[in-house]
């Protein structure tokens, strides 16, 4: 019987280690930790300070697809064979070294997930998922690609932008305010320079820091200026961060006849989250000249409940007049990529939209009613939003800017003296 094994055995050609597969289960742990072989190229150069060099022809494991797995039949094999990834338009291998960027992120979970999302962002999804075949993947230490020299280029430059010595935290101003109306706009046009938007309704223009102070100052000084955030935030180059100020609103959304007193119907009650949601996320350039950044912006606001009135049976038989709510809802969605120079402002104007903030009222409590007036010509819960982004800089510098300013040690009494 011994003799038949090494006869089937020497026929089939199994060697003396076998592969496993990673698609099938229960394979020993160390043969999924294997890499895949790579034939290395004398000829390539080193990537910043990896020790990897590109390989011409890489070679993975793969599973064979020939017979059924043993008791599954799922059309795999547990063997698998050494094959050779297909390079017809040139593709190369290489490793790119995360560590530099991805250990001074230390409050994200894997931050090497930005980099790729950048590199998605620059170079779009087709790309990967067609061909020639591509290969992007990223733990906290490598970053390996599979493509193209040309998108190597690209993946390059992308890369760089993160490990570079401008990819320390860096101090972003996000202001997003509010004003019920758009007329600010007639006095502050000629300090803007407009931008192409691709979101409908969206406005965008650029201003000089002098010029953005003074249009900041002359909105605070109108009665209806909300300002909805703090307006400094750290962020690591690449990074999203996010801003969120939601409010939870309840409302009868149902009712039956079920309830504890017989006479008394069950309400059941619904809850909507409204207010905003502001996303950004900036990557400086190698100069830090410039900065692209991905903007996504949701707003959601209830703007009124509708009464409805409906009749239920009750437990003793006889029908109960109940008032329900229907939400009326207003939504706005801006999600968009914005390029421009660091030492200028970026101002957005997403139009008269839902008021990403509570209603104002008065020191009394009592809402404002001229927002139900139609002389003013504004709806209730609706405003231009304004977002000013403005780059401070890198956050060591930005402290050392803040112990520089001069402190008056004189003292102020302000004419009481």
């Amino acid at each position: 019987m011994w003799w038949r094994l090494l006869l089937i055995g020497g026929l089939c050609g199994w060697p003396a280690s076998v592969a496993w597969s990673q698609v099938t289960g229960g394979a020993p742990a160390g043969a999924y930790s294997q890499a895949p072989a790579v034939a290395a190229d004398p000829n390539a150069a080193a990537v910043a300070g990896n020790a990897s060099a590109p390989a011409s022809s890489p070679a993975a494991a793969v599973a064979s697809s020939a017979g059924g797995a043993a008791g599954g039949g799922t059309g795999f094999s547990n063997a698998s064979k050494m094959v050779e990834l297909p390079n017809d338009a040139g593709q190369i291998w290489k490793e790119y070294d995360l560590a530099p960027y991805t250990s001074r992120v230390t409050d994200t979970v894997k931050p090497e997930q930005a980099v790729v999302d950048w590199i998605l962002r620059e170079t779009g999804t087709e790309v990967w998922f067609s061909q020639p075949l591509g290969i992007l993947s990223a733990t906290p230490n490598k970053l390996r690609v599979y493509h193209t020299p040309e998108m190597h280029e690209v993946v390059r430059d992308i890369y760089y932008r993160f490990v570079n010595s401008q990819a320390e935290t860096q101090v972003l101003s996000l202001r997003m305010v509010t004003v019920d109306s758009p007329n600010w706009r007639a006095l502050a046009y000629s300090m803007m320079t407009p931008v192409t938007v691709q979101s409908p309704g969206v406005e965008a223009w650029l201003l000089t820091k002098e010029s953005a102070a003074l249009l900041t100052a002359n909105l605070s000084k109108r009665t209806d200026y909300r300002e909805h955030n703090s307006p400094n935030v750290l962020i690591h180059n690449g990074q999203t961060h996010t801003l969120t100020r939601k409010r939870p609103k309840n409302y009868v959304r149902s009712a039956n006849g079920q309830g504890l007193v017989a006479l008394s119907p069950q309400l059941e009650l619904g809850q909507i989250e409204e207010g905003y949601t502001l996303q950004v996320s900036p990557l400086m350039s190698l100069d830090g000249k410039t900065i692209d950044a991905v903007i996504k912006c949701e707003i959601d606001q209830v703007e009124k409940l509708v009464p409805i009135t409906i009749d239920i049976p009750s437990t003793l038989g006889q029908m109960q007049r109940v008032q329900i709510q229907i939400p009326q809802l207003v939504s706005w969605r801006l999600h968009e990529r914005f390029r421009w120079p660091a030492d200028e402002v970026l101002l957005l104007s997403c139009g008269v939209v839902a008021s990403p903030g509570a209603e104002a009222s008065n020191p009394l409590g009592i809402p404002n009613l001229l927002k139900n007036n139609p002389l003013t010509n504004t709806t209730p819960g609706r405003a231009d939003a304004l977002l000013f982004i403005e780059s401070k800089g890198k956050a060591s510098q930005a402290l050392l800017d803040a112990q520089r300013q001069p402190v008056d040690s004189a003292p102020n009494y302000r004419g009481r003296y």
